[in-house]
């Protein structure tokens, strides 16, 4: 099953066509729950002002119920099966997958 930590197995470009379908509003709280690896992976992904703004962001919302987080990571995973099924995202490692 995939989870919101498994995003950092996503291959960059993959994250960033994921990036251009969530809000900066909703990605912000769904990283508050997140491992710093998650933080690093998807704010490398992104450009260095957005990257900025997101975190500027998250440290101003102050606290977040837990519940506001696990909605904004579910939200963002249903994100990611869609993209799946339409093909623009990998998941279990597809990326690596011998091409003939």
């Amino acid at each position: 099953m995939f989870v919101f930590d498994d995003l950092v197995e996503l291959e960059d470009r993959e994250l960033q066509t994921l990036l251009r379908e969530v809000s900066g509003e909703r990605l912000g709280i769904a990283l508050r729950g997140a491992d710093t690896k998650v933080r690093e992976k998807i704010t490398r992904n992104m450009s260095q002002r957005a990257a900025e703004i997101l975190l500027e962001d998250m440290e101003a919302r102050g606290p977040v119920r837990l519940s506001d987080v696990e909605a904004a990571q579910k939200e963002i995973l249903t994100i990611v099966r869609r993209l799946t099924d339409e093909g623009a995202v990998a998941l279990g490692g597809g990326g690596s997958e011998e091409l003939v």
